[in-house]
């Protein structure tokens, strides 16, 4: 009993983070179904979880931090650290991925889609797991902690509070390098544990009341509203440089957003195809 009013007393303190990570299990069921909703994540949740308790006691992967105890008599603590803190690796891990699908997937040429402002999208095992998502799933899960981090480290002058301190503070708004590496640590082994799962369990669903492309932008909207929650507290503080700094970080990933989803890129990513009216042994292919 204990144990569940601590639980509890942490959701009502921490209302934002069960909204967000209530938004991914939302999200993310209509794209890759639940089977592979909840592996993606206790492997995200259990991959930070361990890479947060090792770099508080040897400083790998994350660099030298320690959490303070501030908040131990309001929220749930597994060992040193908040429950709050690696829940929140698994809706940001699962964003940072459905941006790089965005980004990456490619077109269904075979849509008929009624909506043809937005390119169709095809969810293909193999794109969906490939090594160009696996790499810019992490760079953009770094990415959105650049906003992120800064601001947590202002915690006392909002309502996060003062949760934990660096060892030695960094050039990027007080936070040291070794965190955002230590970002694309956890990025890239909880994906790597994910994507051989991923290509064993049987297809998820095929995609039919909903294009590919409206589901992967349930995560992506994810990733935008966790962005516009963090920007917007750090303005609220005052801190107007870091917040000019993040939103500059994220404009040119957005206007790259923007021109894919509008098709204005569609002209580098056509297939090709061959001339149906030449003989088969002297066909040439063409962009089209």
């Amino acid at each position: 009993m204990d144990l569940l009013a601590r639980i509890i007393d942490t959701i009502l303190f921490r209302p934002y983070v069960f909204v967000f990570l209530t938004a991914f299990i939302l999200a993310s069921i209509p794209l890759i179904g639940w089977p592979r909703t909840w592996r993606f994540w206790i492997i995200s949740w259990a991959t930070a979880f361990l890479c947060e308790f090792i770099s508080t006691r040897i400083g790998i992967p994350f660099g030298w931090y320690d959490y303070t105890g501030s908040t131990v008599e309001q929220e749930l603590y597994v060992s040193n650290i908040p429950l709050m803190a690696s829940l929140s690796f698994s809706f940001l891990l699962y964003a940072a991925y459905c941006m790089a699908l965005c980004l990456l997937l490619p077109i269904d040429h075979t849509s008929t889609s009624l909506r043809p402002s937005l390119i169709p999208l095809r969810f293909d095992p193999a794109a969906r797991t490939s090594r160009p998502v696996f790499l810019l799933t992490s760079l953009l899960f770094a990415l959105i902690d650049m906003v992120i981090d800064p601001l947590a480290l202002r915690g006392d002058r909002w309502f996060l509070g003062k949760i934990y301190v660096y060892t030695d503070p960094g050039f990027h708004f007080g936070v040291p390098l070794s965190n955002y590496v230590g970002w694309v640590v956890v990025g890239l082994i909880s994906l790597a544990i994910y994507f051989p799962i991923d290509r064993k369990l049987p297809a998820p669903p095929p995609h039919t009341n909903w294009s590919t492309t409206h589901r992967v932008l349930l995560g992506v909207g994810l990733y935008y509203v966790v962005l516009a929650f963090n920007l917007g507290v750090t303005f609220w503080i005052s801190e107007w440089n870091m917040g000019l700094s993040g939103l500059l970080m994220c404009l040119p990933l957005t206007v790259w957003l923007v021109l894919r989803l509008t098709g204005c890129l569609r002209l580098l990513e056509s297939p090709v195809i061959e001339h149906p009216t030449r003989p088969s042994g002297n066909r040439t292919r063409d962009f089209v």
